[in-house]
């Protein structure tokens, strides 16, 4: 029987595509809502009485699957906000799948914080769990206190009683940190939807969810005594923190990898770069000889199979093929985006570089692609404001010290006891890199 009422925020494909769809399909909910701000969009979805559609890459096609019954609401509008409080004082499951952890208390009262803050005041539900969807490996933490500190701040109570109070309005809540290592994206190319046969969102709409197939999502172990999930298909883990290093040091660092080095080569679809044999053999070294190598030995104590030699490999070649599926036609552009982040010197190209070092690897392969992306950095000097000195510096022409320079000025203020290292096997890579280019 539908008992369950399921709360999101934000309705981007994988709150549409992986929760809600998971909450539909489940057909234990007896409501499903999603806070959204793109006015035009819960328009869309509401003419077309509840019902969207998400197309699914599989291995050999596409798949577009309905899904019915759910209220998009639009938490800018004050009645449609109470509207959203309403429905989080009866959620068992809430999920935010937002741009960033910055934007769960980015917007006062009307903010993420502030909504679940004011709905768990008003607590109806049994018991309820909070899915932090966001890439961050502390999303539920952070994402918990903002809204504990708006549940004491409103308090009339005398600050002793505050953690009591605290405690009695979140006793039966906890919050979930996640590794979705589901690829999607919004396809707002009317060529592309019509080649691959994208089915809109909703009628009236430009635009389409693409989402891959995969679906093992893991997820922190509820411990709220005698509460069992509605939705059941997520694989909870004591510790998700190893995880979340695969994830960054392995999916992440790799796929960054080969946009960075496909955007030089000129590729336009991950799924040309399938097609190079050599740039996937040393992408294959990268992910299983350095971040697997390193993560290996820091993990292998857990007793978990991925990090085993064949677990990992497995899991290098899964998301090797899958990362260039021509069904989920990810561009290397989508792949390479946000260099400045994706180069911090704790992200996941020096991250990992830092990881292997650490356990006595010598990072070749990803020091190839850190240089690639600090290529990308340069030719695009203006666009990331690079000072002249720096912006105007040719990448096969760097010598230790520039390259320093260049290196000092993305990081600020580094934190890494590898930095040197990192320097010098980036500078390393000068000549690899453009054999690499070279080869056809």
């Amino acid at each position: 029987m539908a008992e369950h009422t399921f709360v999101g925020f934000g309705f981007g494909p994988i709150q549409a595509g992986l929760f809600a769809q998971e909450a539909f399909q489940s057909g234990r909910f007896r409501r499903i809502v999603v806070a959204e701000i793109d006015q035009r969009l819960v328009d869309a979805v509401r003419s077309n009485g509840g019902t969207y559609h998400v197309n699914v890459a599989r291995s050999d096609r596409i798949e577009t699957i309905r899904i019915d019954g759910v209220e998009l609401l639009n938490p800018a509008h004050p009645d449609e906000a109470a509207a959203v409080r309403t429905a989080l004082s009866e959620a068992t499951e809430i999920t935010t799948c937002l741009p960033s952890v910055k934007f769960y208390d980015s917007a006062g009262d009307s903010s993420v914080a502030a909504l679940i803050a004011e709905g768990l005041r008003h607590h109806k539900a049994e018991a309820t769990i909070v899915y932090a969807a966001e890439n961050h490996n502390q999303a539920a933490e952070i994402l918990e206190e903002a809204i504990a500190q708006r549940l004491r701040v409103r308090r009339a109570s005398p600050l002793a009683c505050e953690s009591r109070a605290r405690t009695h309005d979140l006793r039966r809540v906890q919050f979930l940190n996640t590794v979705i290592g589901k690829m999607s994206q919004v396809v707002t190319d009317p060529g592309q939807m019509a080649a691959q046969g994208l089915a809109p969102i909703a009628p009236g709409l430009d635009r389409a969810f693409l989402v891959e197939e995969f679906n093992r999502i893991l997820v922190s172990r509820t411990m709220i005594p005698g509460f069992v999930p509605a939705i059941g298909v997520f694989i909870e883990k004591d510790d998700l923190l190893p995880f979340e290093e695969a994830k960054l040091y392995g999916h992440n660092a790799i796929h960054a990898l080969l946009g960075f080095i496909g955007m030089l080569k000129g590729y336009t679809k991950m799924t040309e770069i399938k097609e190079d044999a050599f740039l996937m053999r040393m992408a294959r070294g990268a992910f299983i000889n350095e971040s697997g190598a390193a993560l290996i030995r820091k993990h292998a104590s857990l007793g978990d199979e991925l990090f085993t030699e064949a677990g990992y490999r497995s899991y290098a070649e899964d998301l090797l093929e899958r990362m260039t599926n021509p069904y989920l036609a990810d561009a290397v552009a989508r792949a390479a985006r946000d260099v400045v982040r994706k180069l911090g010197v704790n992200d996941r190209i020096f991250g990992t570089m830092a990881l292997a070092l650490e356990h006595g690897i010598e990072p070749k392969n990803m020091a190839i692609g850190a240089l690639a992306g600090v290529a990308l950095l340069l030719a695009n000097a203006a666009e990331y404001r690079l000072p002249d000195e720096l912006g105007s510096l040719n990448w096969q022409r760097l010598n230790v010290d520039s390259l320093t320079r260049l290196l000092t000025f993305l990081w600020q203020s580094p934190t890494s006891p590898s930095l040197r290292k990192l320097i010098d096997c980036t500078h390393a890579a000068a000549e690899p890199l453009v054999r690499l280019l070279a080869h056809q």
